[in-house]
């Protein structure tokens, strides 16, 4: 028996109907074509581009040519298929045979990857920082609910997207391997690990946290497996759809230690840092894979981008932005002046292997940038904490004598800060002068001359008021 897979490419808006598979039970032909029509034996494909017209002189086989006894009777066509040159020779994937009968043992070992355990951990971590920097004292159950919570809620987002997805996933080289792909396990399965994640991630954030924390993690389900995902094979901008589904974690962090504190500057900083974050992180990966994206149809900038241009100029800008983000802090007060000191020498290397793309758009800078972005969100985290406003050594004193993780992670914080304070050139050589008295740190002493303009003007006001109510009165 013949099968026979009919489409249209989503990814080539110009493309009309072709075949995309046929397998005779004879092992004769297979047919393909994303955007044209042509045949090729069965096992050419692997090093082989997209088919494309064939050649004047060339027979197209027809359904009936081809089905005819289960083998084809006319003689393939030895034209390739060509696509968008940017995107260069595309590979036509034989599909898996969805035809494995999965047993709880198979379910056991699927499970960690439908529920895109790494992004999960990723997705947990985050929030856990967000959590952290409220400072102290640290709720610990309230901590292990956010974690827990969170990451049940990114496990069934993650399960619904790849059940949305898995025709799709069926064409990528990076995703056919996938469970539901193979059928190790069926969408049923798959639709009730999802739905038994999203609710039980749902209750814990309501029971161990508060309201809003709850609100937010069941919305960011709806919104990476509902709006997102719908939106990838649409429109571009998906990808910053995407990106508020990344910033949700760390501000469900702070809400919960903060008791559903939504609005607060250090939730917008978080989460802004976490926005702006995903788009050099997301289009050098996206860059990588462009050809398996086009294949899946998905509508990523870089498959859409010939030259890299925007592609480049959109990474190099979202780190601009990024760069922003210590001296922001540290200027409304939300971390110390070391904060931004710090924050200039990470953001330099971020924006020199961004200018490096910029330069040349290989898959070799790209990867670079992807890879420094692994590293540079838990490095700006982690700063973001140590100098966040909330840590300060002079709010709560240190019982060194008790043994309690709150004080061992307070006390560890502080000598980090410390030895900093010791070997950083900018305390050392530029903050003092020859006496040591006066400080001279450009952003701290920035700051410092505002208050004091700040003071004298208020002073000023004050006097003017006072001599007119004199006035008024004589």
């Amino acid at each position: 028996m013949t099968v026979l897979h009919f489409a249209r490419s989503s990814a080539f808006p110009t493309a009309h109907v072709g075949i995309l598979s046929v397998v005779s039970r004879r092992g004769g032909y297979q047919v393909c074509s994303g955007i044209r029509r042509c045949c090729r034996p069965l096992g050419s494909f692997a090093a082989t581009p997209l088919c494309g017209d064939a050649p004047k002189g060339s027979v197209t086989p027809t359904a009936t040519d081809i089905t005819k006894n289960g083998a084809p009777t006319s003689p393939p066509s030895s034209a390739p298929l060509s696509t968008d040159a940017h995107l260069g020779s595309i590979d036509v994937l034989a599909p898996i045979p969805n035809t494995t009968t999965s047993t709880a043992s198979d379910f056991a070992k699927a499970v960690p990857e439908l529920s895109k355990a790494k992004l999960s951990a990723l997705v947990v971590s985050t929030s856990t920082a967000g959590f952290l920097a409220a400072g102290g004292p640290i709720s610990y159950p309230t901590l292990a609910a956010c974690a827990v919570g969170t990451a049940l809620c990114s496990s069934s987002a993650s399960t619904f997207n790849q059940i949305f997805e898995v025709e799709r996933d069926r064409r990528m080289k990076r995703t056919r391997n996938r469970p539901l792909v193979k059928g190790v396990v069926s969408p049923g399965s798959a639709a009730a690990l999802a739905t038994a994640s999203g609710v039980g991630g749902g209750v814990i954030l309501l029971a161990g946290t508060d309201p809003v924390t709850a609100a937010l993690g069941v919305a960011n389900i709806g919104l990476y497996a509902g709006a997102y995902t719908a939106l990838k094979t649409k429109s571009e901008i998906n990808t910053w759809v995407g990106a508020v589904v990344g910033a949700v974690p760390p501000v469900m962090g702070w809400t919960a230690a903060t008791g559903g504190s939504l609005l607060d500057l250090e939730a917008a900083f978080l989460g802004g840092t976490l926005f702006l974050w995903q788009f050099p992180h997301f289009f050098a990966l996206s860059w990588m894979h462009r050809v398996d994206y086009a294949r899946g149809g998905f509508q990523m900038v870089p498959v859409n981008d010939p030259d890299g241009d925007r592609t480049a100029d959109l990474i190099s800008r979202y780190t601009w932005y990024l760069s922003a983000i210590p001296l922001a802090s540290s200027a409304l007060s939300v971390t110390s002046s070391m904060f931004a000191v710090e924050g200039v020498a990470l953001n330099a290397y971020a924006l020199y292997v961004a200018k490096r793309f910029d330069r040349d758009r290989s898959n070799a800078n790209a990867r670079k940038v992807f890879l420094t972005s692994l590293w540079y969100l838990p490095c700006l985290m982690t700063l973001f904490i140590l100098h966040s406003r909330k840590w300060r050594e002079e709010e709560e004193a240190t019982d060194e004598s008790k043994v309690d993780i709150q004080a061992w992670l307070r006390k560890g914080a502080s000598d980090l800060r410390h030895f900093g304070r010791k070997h950083c050139v900018h305390e050392v050589v530029v903050a003092r002068d020859e006496v040591g008295s006066e400080d001279k740190c450009p952003i701290a002493l920035g700051k410092s001359k505002a208050k004091e303009a700040s003071s004298k003007g208020a002073d000023v006001a004050s006097v003017v008021v006072a001599n007119t109510n004199l006035e008024v009165k004589k």
